[in-house]
């Protein structure tokens, strides 16, 4: 008899390893472990999302004709690991073999491959996870001898292999990517769709009572918990984006709006990310609703690029270059993370908005993770580690295969620019652009050195000035440096002297 253990992020019916098993005669296991909902501290929802969302998945194995043993969250309970589970599991069935899909996290798979099979006794059989496009072989092949990785590049190669969006060899439209149309600022119109909403059963209540009694020192909370926890909200969730959401995604993917946290985006990144839906199936249908004339085009190629290009590329990034990668500090930063990373507390308006919506729904879109939280954690030179944990805890869809290289070479240029080819630094004129946040906060966006002058104006130029003999070669970031010198010295010490006492005030921002 063999045990399939199946992981959070793995709940999916076409999980490699459960095609190598037998209903009649092997077991699956899934198990909630302290370990994995504690090593850093998960937001509330995120907690409950993927604890519901396997005790929904359980049961359907076992409608399925499965034999399931699981492991409910207990505090008092000896095993307190996923390993400790298995031994117990192994131990009470007396398996001869562990089957396991290669997992979503560099730590717990090179244990998984280079220590299981001794400390339980038995063989660990790993099989890949092809529930992704590309494999980690396929991306090997086409990373090998490029000195930096270029994600446009790879993406194209994803639409060949897949055909979503192709004409014979040729792209449809004529152009592979439509990002330049993908800029708008919402200024209120069309209307935001209403949210969508899920009817809880009683295996939601029970864990949002479980997280709420056992986490409640983690960040977020449950008060307005939306996420669908099975397979069928998950295809629901999918429809409402695709009927409300899509059409208007790629005019403004990259607004932001106070107080509308969803804007037109699609919420789908935490059920693809545990396996309630799969890339190509949400890929093929977007792609139909631009056949059918029900979205357009540049909306579709935009949310597919995000697919089956940003999200396989990065994973492919994450397991041909961990663990190196993650200890990646390339700009040599110093500084802790500021603590309304933690609590949200900060008169900057833009930055409250994202850490309300972060709090409040275990989510934010790409923008605010990218052109504001993450754009003040490079500007202020945080300690990479700090703001890629902060990431990795707070949001519903991050698992450390995706966060990481987004945050640590996308968000923070800690690789040194090997994802990407300049650092997105940004001044608070680009929020200015993309928002309405700027309107009654307590800092003005206008100014760059003055005592309320906006705190991403000020950093914005320090980084510059610090990082100049590093930068100043880069051909993307030339006319930067051009305005740098046409600047007096004393404007350029006085926008120094700005931002050296806001590093020094950073907690009280």
């Amino acid at each position: 008899m063999k045990i399939g253990l199946v992981l959070g992020d793995q709940l999916s019916s076409q999980l490699a390893s459960l095609r190598v098993l037998a209903k009649q005669t092997d077991l699956i296991l899934l198990a909630e472990v302290r370990d994995e909902a504690s090593y850093v501290r998960h937001h509330q929802q995120k907690i409950a999302f993927i604890f519901s969302a396997m005790r929904h998945f359980a049961c359907q194995l076992q409608q399925s004709g499965w034999r399931v043993q699981y492991h409910h969250y207990d505090s008092q309970s000896n095993c307190q690991s996923l390993l400790e589970v298995v031994q117990q599991a192994m131990q009470q069935s007396g398996a001869s073999e562990l089957v396991l899909t290669q997992c979503g996290e560099y730590r717990l798979q090179q244990a998984m491959d280079n220590q299981w099979s001794a400390q339980l006794g038995i063989p660990v059989q790993v099989y890949a996870d092809d529930r992704f496009v590309c494999d980690s072989t396929e991306f090997g092949r086409w990373a090998e001898g490029k000195k930096q990785l270029r994600m446009e590049y790879f993406y194209r190669e994803m639409r060949r292999k897949t055909g979503l969006l192709m004409e014979g060899e040729q792209p449809v439209g004529s152009k592979w990517n439509f990002d330049a149309a993908n800029r708008q600022r919402y200024d209120g119109q069309p209307p935001l769709p209403a949210p969508l909403t899920f009817q809880r059963d009683e295996i939601d209540r029970e864990v949002l009572t479980l997280v709420k009694q056992e986490f409640a020192d983690h960040p977020g909370n449950l008060d307005d918990f939306r996420w669908g926890t099975t397979r069928a909200q998950a295809r629901q969730a999918l429809e409402h984006f695709l009927q409300q959401r899509l059409p208007y995604f790629g005019d403004y993917q990259d607004a932001m709006s106070s107080g509308a946290d969803f804007m037109f985006h699609s919420l789908l990144s935490p059920y693809l990310n545990v396996g309630l839906l799969t890339a190509l199936e949400v890929c093929e249908a977007a792609e139909q609703a631009w056949r059918s004339g029900a979205a357009p085009l540049n909306a579709v190629e935009g949310f597919i690029r995000q697919i089956i290009g940003w999200r396989e590329y990065v994973r492919g990034i994450y397991w041909r270059h961990m663990p190196d990668y993650a200890e990646q500090n390339r700009l040599g930063n110093v500084r802790d993370l500021p603590r309304y990373y933690w609590d949200g507390q900060t008169g900057m308006k833009c930055m409250s908005e994202a850490f309300r919506n972060t709090f409040e729904h275990a989510y934010a879109h790409h923008i605010q993770r990218l052109m504001v939280t993450g754009n003040f954690a490079l500007l202020a030179g945080v300690k990479p580690k700090q703001i890629c944990d902060w990431y990795l805890a707070v949001y519903a869809d991050a698992f450390d295969w995706v966060e990481l290289p987004n945050t640590l070479g996308m968000v923070m240029h800690a690789d040194g620019g090997y994802l990407g080819s300049k650092p997105y630094a940004a001044s608070g004129n680009y929020i200015h652009k993309m928002s309405d946040y700027c309107s009654g906060c307590r800092y003005n966006v206008k100014t760059a050195s003055d005592h309320d002058s906006c705190p991403f104006n000020s950093l914005y130029w320090h980084f510059i000035m610090r990082h100049k003999e590093l930068f100043q070669g880069n051909h993307r970031m030339s006319m930067i440096y051009r305005n740098l010198e046409k600047q007096k010295d004393d404007r350029k010490q006085a926008l120094w002297d700005r931002a050296e006492w806001l590093l020094a005030h950073l907690d009280e921002l």
